[in-house]
């Protein structure tokens, strides 16, 4: 993700899936106009690398200019067109070809057409290298274009956010979500993952998701996902990723306004990883990093052996079971790591030491984000 003055933009279209769709219009447009020169027109300040690069791959003569046109304010097109440099030459008889960054409304298009009515140009073509059918109103031609794309906000390849991004050569999205603190907070038993959990939530102002307290809610309600998760635990089996994913995705939809979320208890595989990826994904969203709290085995087998005095958990009284929940642990987490660190997005925090030191151990982490 970069950031733009107060806004943020996310990977979009790459500048090598950008050169192949300019070579594919520098190919239509040589084959089409043989060996006649054209007279390729730019309009500023936009179209600037695209024109660039058109006439470094064109394979003929060909002449360049430009015109700057200005329609955008902000993220938004508008409908008034400022003229701020026009044309300086004759044009009679020449074929001209528009070379567009983006058409969107046709409010721009509309003026360059204004523009030629009365030129006398033996042509004009119009090409774009990207084209917004969702937005497109008006019913000029458009003779080339480079990609369809959706009617989002895109910066990057000479488009800008007021000023900023010209100089991109990939092309970024507006996230239409605004930047969010999405953690998945992981740690043996007994690590205070849950103490943590409830501290970071207040702090950063996050939604705490956990994992076992969404089953144990839909559960307990008998909502359609809880008895499906239900069927499966009666019989013994492992609930269905799918299940689970089901459960945590109407838990962010039910916080759709959050600044983030604590994903406490998943995932444990890969699988729910990436699974959770294309959820946040969906969301126009991402994990912003696994923040691991890291304690020796030995004191982890000694807090859970103190907290079994009051807990009431079987699981917390016999040391055997304690060491083999934590062998788990580090079996599932060991993946879950080389997932994450292979994004930069694992962080192993010290979990030994007061509640408050660890609070800040973490803080730090996450302040980076």
């Amino acid at each position: 993700m970069i950031k733009l003055h107060d806004l943020y933009f996310k990977p979009f279209i790459s500048a090598q899936e950008i050169d192949t769709a300019v070579q594919k219009m520098v190919d239509g447009i040589a084959e089409d106009l043989g060996d006649e020169v054209p007279v390729f027109i730019g309009i500023l300040n936009g179209s600037f690398m695209l024109v660039s690069d058109f006439v470094k791959k064109y394979p003929k003569p060909c002449e360049v200019t430009f015109i700057k046109l200005a329609s955008y304010e902000g993220v938004k097109s508008t409908e008034d067109i400022q003229r701020l440099i026009g044309l300086t030459q004759d044009l009679t008889g020449r074929t001209v070809v528009i070379l567009e960054d983006i058409i969107d409304s046709g409010n721009t298009l509309e003026e360059v057409h204004r523009i030629f009515e009365n030129e006398n140009v033996k042509q004009l073509i119009i090409a774009t290298l990207f084209y917004k059918p969702e937005a497109y109103n008006k019913d000029f031609k458009l003779h080339y274009v480079g990609m369809e794309i959706p009617n989002k906000f895109i910066v990057g390849y000479g488009l800008d956010y007021d000023g900023l991004g010209r100089d991109l050569p990939d092309v970024y999205q507006l996230k239409t979500t605004q930047h969010m603190t999405n953690i998945v907070l992981f740690g043996p038993p007994g690590a205070g993952k849950g103490t943590q959990a409830n501290f970071l939530k207040e702090k950063y102002d996050l939604i705490h998701i956990s994992t076992g307290d969404v089953f144990r809610f839909n559960i307990k309600n008998e909502t359609a996902l809880g008895m499906l998760a239900k069927s499966f635990m009666d019989k013994g089996e492992l609930v269905p990723d799918q299940v689970t994913i089901d459960m945590l995705n109407k838990e962010v939809e039910k916080n759709a306004g959050a600044n983030g979320f604590i994903f406490d208890g998943f995932p444990r595989t890969n699988a729910q990883a990436k699974a959770l990826d294309e959820l946040m994904e969906g969301k126009d969203s991402q994990i912003d990093a696994m923040v691991a709290l890291e304690v020796d085995d030995e004191v982890l087998v000694g807090r859970l052996l103190k907290r079994g005095e009051t807990s009431g958990r079987t699981d917390d009284a016999d040391e055997s079971i304690i060491r083999n929940r934590i062998k788990q642990y580090y079996t599932k987490t060991a993946i879950l790591k080389d997932y994450y660190s292979d994004q930069n997005k694992y962080f192993g925090v010290d979990g030994v030491g007061s509640v408050e030191d660890i609070t800040v151990r973490l803080s730090t982490v996450i302040d980076k984000l």
